[in-house]
């Protein structure tokens, strides 16, 4: 399919975003698999900038199973290659367009000590990105609530459906993500709007409860009956409810054999209003890979999986955006029922 115009200029707002500029040594990181309009508007929007552009394409790794992965940011596309890495790690800038995203891959570290700004535009067709406009503003919003994170030492999160998390924040590593990177050695994630802790290892305890309207992204589906999950130093040891979803969602993470499966990845919040809840029951599932729904304000992210701070990788990476949610920083709400504090969300 050719790139309509209209996406390559959205693309190249965002990479202008990222202090792409004329000169600059930018690389487009594909794999057989990417989406092909994916990849060509990212590579013309990049030339639009007069950046030096060059093409990494790696082949898809077969599926090792036993099930699929999807939606994870955690591609093992580049699976070690030296060569890749390197020339990765040497570009000024990096239009991620593999399937899944490096952002939990475990090259990532050496592609980013390199000093390369990476980007990574997850497998969303791009004619979507002109729902998400470039907002300057939550730049400052998402610092704003970095800040509140980096001060505080406990985070709790409770619902009216019996979640009830306690998150030692000592040791975590704390993030922010607003859709575009400008420091070199940094990454972001498009569309972005999203603060993170990933806890050091032990510091999750406690009752998660998924209700109908939450989603589970691995799935690109919304929960449609209650599933309820016992977290104990930092683990999920059991999993109930009353329908399918609960059954699902405990054979999905036993089916690895891997114990991080069910070991918590990272927590926070979304911040972005232009990202909208409803979008996985507008889209088919091929159309995207379910980003957007990570970062919309107000949502609680748990995820499981892949978790660098804690020294856990593994491919069973879950992330589950959550409604109406009350996260407190040492009692003090930065979300409530779902809605971000005023000066988060102005």
């Amino acid at each position: 399919m050719t790139p309509d115009w209209s996406w390559i200029e959205r693309y190249a707002e965002q990479f202008r975003a990222c202090q792409v500029h004329p000169g600059e040594t930018a690389v487009v990181l594909s794999e057989s698999g990417s989406r092909p309009e994916l990849v060509a508007t990212a590579r013309l929007a990049l030339a639009s900038l007069g950046a030096h552009v060059a093409d990494v394409v790696v082949p898809t790794p077969p599926e090792a199973g036993p099930l699929p992965t999807r939606s994870t940011g955690a591609s093992q596309a580049l699976a070690g290659h030296r060569g890749a890495v390197a020339a990765l790690a040497a570009a000024d800038f990096v239009a991620d367009c593999t399937v899944e995203g490096l952002l939990h891959a475990p090259e990532l570290g050496a592609v980013l000590g390199g000093g390369a700004r990476v980007l990574m535009i997850s497998n969303e067709h791009p004619s979507q990105v002109a729902r998400w406009p470039h907002d300057e503003a939550l730049a400052g919003r998402v610092a704003r609530g970095v800040a509140r994170l980096e001060a505080a030492r406990r985070m709790q999160v409770t619902s009216a459906h019996g979640t009830d998390l306690t998150i030692d924040l000592d040791g975590a590593v704390r993030a922010g993500s607003h859709g575009w990177c400008t420091e070199p050695g940094s990454i972001a994630h498009w569309p972005g709007g999203l603060v993170l802790a990933f806890p050091a290892a032990g510091s999750v305890s406690g009752t998660l409860v998924l209700a109908p309207g939450d989603v589970n992204l691995s799935f690109k589906s919304y929960v449609r009956s209650t599933i309820r999950c016992t977290v104990v130093d930092d683990t999920i040891t059991d999993i109930t409810g009353d329908g399918l979803d609960a059954e699902l969602f405990a054979s999905y993470l036993g089916a690895y054999g891997e114990p991080e499966a069910k070991a918590v990845s990272h927590v926070g919040w979304g911040m972005n209003p232009a990202a909208r809840w409803e979008a996985l029951a507008t889209l088919d599932r091929w159309e995207h890979n379910g980003t957007e729904l990570r970062a919309f304000a107000g949502n609680f992210l748990y995820s499981t999986g892949a978790n660098e701070v804690a020294g856990r990788f593994c491919r069973g990476h879950v992330d589950l955006p959550m409604r109406g949610c009350t996260v407190r920083l040492d009692g003090a709400p930065v979300v409530v029922d779902g809605v971000l504090v005023r000066d988060l969300s102005e």
